[in-house]
């Protein structure tokens, strides 16, 4: 199913063929490097199996990307139920994760402000979005998006030594 179509970009429901493609960019260490690890083959299927049960529970989620001229997979943007307690959580996330041959090309940018429209129109009034401190291309997203800085927090799933523990928080009302 289709949900959404920018410009360059359908943001759609997930198909059996994403699966390889999603492993293969979650095992590549510049699509994960502001995240703990990489994943493994069950790890990726495992969040996979997570996305689809968002959509079933929810009827929103993790939209898989394609590009609209050639029909490549290139990962996902949409809505994700932050997993942790924090104190602005219970709450949605917009997040993203692209292959790396297509980051610095707009593509997160342009598809999450599509999901921004979607979200208000599903009845979200507030998003987050969170990243590693370190991370500067997601932060950049997030403010070309609309969004602002809400502050910092440490992660709950990061030991304090890890440098990727401090994160930015950003929110958008709709």
């Amino acid at each position: 199913m289709i949900y959404i179509e920018t410009e360059r970009l359908i943001l759609r429901s997930w198909k059996p063929e994403d699966l390889p493609l999603f492993i293969a960019m979650n095992k590549d260490s510049r699509v994960m490097r502001y995240f703990p690890a990489t994943l493994s083959d069950a790890e990726t299927e495992a969040f996979y199996n997570r996305i689809q049960n968002e959509f079933d529970s929810k009827g929103w989620g993790l939209y898989a990307v394609e590009i609209k001229s050639t029909g490549e997979f290139i990962g996902y943007v949409g809505l994700h139920e932050i997993g942790f307690d924090a104190d602005f959580t219970p709450g949605v996330e917009i997040g993203w994760r692209l292959a790396a041959d297509y980051h610095n090309q707009g593509y997160a940018t342009e598809a999450a402000k599509a999901v921004l429209s979607l979200a208000k129109s599903v009845g979200i009034e507030r998003l987050f979005s969170f990243t590693a401190k370190i991370n500067a291309p997601s932060e950049r997203v997030m403010q070309k998006i609309g969004m602002v800085k809400a502050g910092e927090f440490r992660h709950p799933n990061l030991s304090d030594d890890s440098p990727l523990c401090v994160h930015e928080l950003y929110k958008i009302d709709l």
